[in-house]
């Protein structure tokens, strides 16, 4: 293609593409599928990387995966100040603000006003000039707010340019206020996951939101589920709007996401309606918001009415009834879960909060009782949104305890007595004994399964059987267990017994890798114990393993490193791999292939034509090389078949090289 061609074909690409954006993030309407986007997408990657020395980036629908961590926030000053609101907090606070609007504009004419449900999350500022989205801000002080550009970036709810094509023209200068949240369900997928992955939940989605936001590495921010609702203008440099309505409309026009629940309100009456009607919805919406904003509507009112202070005359947010209530710790309990995360949980005198009775709620860790100065006995606030845990804000009133230390999480377990690690760049405590009885069921699920040591019927159901009869209290008593044990158990006898021995049996010789991913070590799944496997070749080699020889592969960091030699220099850990050696499971050793791409590491996008990415990875692992699930500086090759997504795009922004399934084939020798 030649380079006008190219470059025009750029320009129709991010038009299109941020077209499809909006239909599909904003709008919930889209008219391709996931597969066409890709596709659209991998070309715009493809021809900028290309011409990136031709055209400007910044604007494009590729640039949403993140950037490199910065060492700290600028500071960047609004051109209009981001202004609070006062507050009301009954039907008759409502009413009373009407009343103070007439008043100072000495009229008894019923006021035109906009009702928009007010989200309880994080307040940002957004800059763009001629069209082009060129920084954003956190709301700060309300004058000079942090520099989260890269963060907001990432928010494909937000144009990168604006659409042109919209019913007003596009400013020299424009400033847009928005609110960033995180909505129910994706908070609590998010969560899901934290704790799958050995994390500490986010207490609320504002928490969430708010956290995400101010990441130095932009890069987390792009994997949160973060959205945004634009609801205001800033500073505008060439156009106004007669009403606060008709700049909505323009916004959206533009490009920008605006909450569909808006609404205009010819009257006070109607402004009271609609506060009623979102606190009867609030619990079904799905977002947070903790009351609605009440704002005058014509322009030339606003300007007269002016300003108190900081916060505008035309405007109030009407807050919902509160979500907090008071009530005593009478006791902190430790809770171990599965990963052997320490958790305190505060146990409470029952309070009723947004009309549940609470008697428990998190502390989360050692640093937010720290933070907080919490202890047993204290008088605390507690607050619950929506089905969230319910957790402490903060202390109230006098205590007798100022001076105490704050409560302290054990250094040992509270269930087996181990020792407590706190590994470096966590904020959790975690017990790594695997015979703690806190974690053995979901360790002996994990150790049994199709991944690990590949037991066959022995389901959770008489993994359950067996702890309730204490006839095992970690993986290696599965091996010393007896055909009659088994059959006296509920629903088994004789015959399902012996297929459990005999699937026993034939688990005693695990390739290398499958015993590794069956400990469970954290952070260790499959691909990182087929790393250890092929470097190390034995298991007393990966067990004796230095911090820096497991630095030396590619793809294990400090984290992972520092989980690998903290399990196995646990004694009851090695206890328990001894006592599965005693009783005759003899993982199969490995020695490291060698071939054509020995210490070369690929990652495998989209789908392949000619065989399955599972029968690629075979082949690429059979010539000594290594397959990876995520692009990083250390990766070698991106093997791109049909619909390659995100993995290509950041394949294109490192400079890996990138080749088809043809390449791929020459490069194996199988033209």
């Amino acid at each position: 293609m030649e380079e006008q061609a190219a470059l025009k074909r750029i320009e129709e690409l991010r038009n299109l593409i941020n077209y499809h954006n909006r239909r599909y993030y904003q709008l919930d309407n889209p008219e391709i599928t996931d597969a066409e986007y890709d596709a659209l997408m991998r070309e715009l990657s493809a021809l900028e990387g290309l011409y990136a020395d031709r055209i400007d980036l910044s604007a494009s629908p590729t640039q949403r995966v993140g950037a490199p961590p910065l060492e700290k926030f600028d500071t960047i000053p609004h051109r209009s100040p981001m202004l609070s609101l006062a507050n009301a907090l009954s039907e008759e606070e409502i009413r009373a603000f009407d009343e103070r609007v007439k008043r100072f504009l000495g009229t008894g004419e019923e006021m035109p006003y906009v009702v928009e449900p007010k989200l309880d999350g994080i307040g940002v500022n957004l800059v763009y000039e001629k069209g082009i989205f060129r920084w954003g801000a956190t709301r700060g002080d309300g004058t000079i707010g942090e520099d989260i550009t890269l963060n907001l970036k990432t928010i494909r709810e937000i144009p990168l340019k604006m659409n042109t094509a919209g019913a007003a023209p596009i400013p020299e200068l424009i400033e847009i206020r928005g609110e960033v949240y995180i909505g129910t369900d994706a908070f609590r997928k998010l969560n899901r996951q934290r704790m799958e992955d050995g994390d500490n939940p986010f207490a609320n989605p504002r928490n969430a939101a708010a956290g995400s936001l101010r990441q130095l590495d932009s890069r987390i921010t792009a994997g949160r589920p973060l959205a945004i609702f634009c609801y205001a203008m800033g500073f505008a440099e060439g156009i106004s709007f007669p009403t606060h309505w008709d700049f909505l409309q323009t916004l959206s026009g533009w490009g920008f996401p605006v909450n569909p629940l808006i609404r205009r309100a010819r009257k006070i009456d109607a402004c009271v309606d609609y506060y009623q009607e979102m606190a009867a919805r609030r619990e079904h919406l799905p977002y947070e918001i903790d009351g609605t904003v009440i704002k005058i509507d014509p322009t030339d009112i606003r300007d007269r009415l002016g300003a108190v202070s900081r916060s505008p005359r035309w405007a109030i947010a009407c807050k919902f009834a509160a979500t907090q209530a008071t009530t005593t710790i009478e006791d902190i309990i430790i809770q171990v879960g599965r990963t052997g995360v320490l958790t305190p949980v505060a146990q409470m005198k029952p309070v009723r909060v947004a009309g549940v009775m609470v008697s428990r709620a998190t502390l989360h860790n050692q640093d937010e009782i720290d933070k907080k100065r919490i202890h047993i006995g204290d008088t605390v606030i507690v607050q619950r949104a929506g089905d969230v845990i319910p957790e402490i804000v903060k202390t109230v009133g006098p205590s007798s305890r100022e001076n105490d230390p704050p409560f302290q999480i054990p250094d040992t377990c509270p269930v087996c007595e181990a020792r407590v690690v706190r590994l470096e760049g966590e904020v959790a405590q975690r017990c790594i004994n695997l015979d703690c009885p806190a974690q053995i069921r979901e360790h002996l699920k994990h150790f049994v399964s199709r991944g690990g040591m590949d037991i066959e019927g022995l389901g959770e159901k008489l993994i359950v059987q067996l702890l309730d009869r204490c006839m095992v209290k970690d993986p290696a008593d599965l091996y010393y267990l007896t055909a009659d044990e088994l059959a006296n158990l509920e629903r088994m006898g004789p015959q399902s017994a012996g297929n459990v021995m005999a699937a026993l049996e034939r688990s005693k010789k695990p390739p290398l890798e499958k015993f590794i991913y069956a400990l469970g070590i954290r952070h260790v799944g499959d691909h990182v114990s087929k790393l250890l496997a092929r470097r190390f070749g034995t298991l007393d080699a990966i067990m004796n393993a230095t911090c820096d020889e497991l630095l030396a592969l590619k793809e294990i960091g400090p984290e992972i490193a520092g989980s690998i030699t903290s399990f196995f220099h646990e004694p009851s850990n090695r206890r328990t791999i001894d006592r599965l050696r005693q009783a005759g499971v003899r993982p199969v050793e490995q020695s490291a292939p060698s071939g054509a791409l020995s210490g070369k590491t690929f990652v495998l996008t989209g789908t392949l034509e000619r065989f399955s990415r599972n029968r690629a990875q075979e082949m690429i692992e059979s010539l000594g090389g290594t397959v990876s699930s995520s692009v990083t500086k250390k990766t070698d090759y991106v093997i791109a078949g049909v619909s390659p997504g995100s993995k290509l795009e950041k394949a294109v922004q490192l400079g890996i090289p990138v080749m088809d399934e043809e390449t791929f084939m020459k490069m194996l020798g199988q033209e």
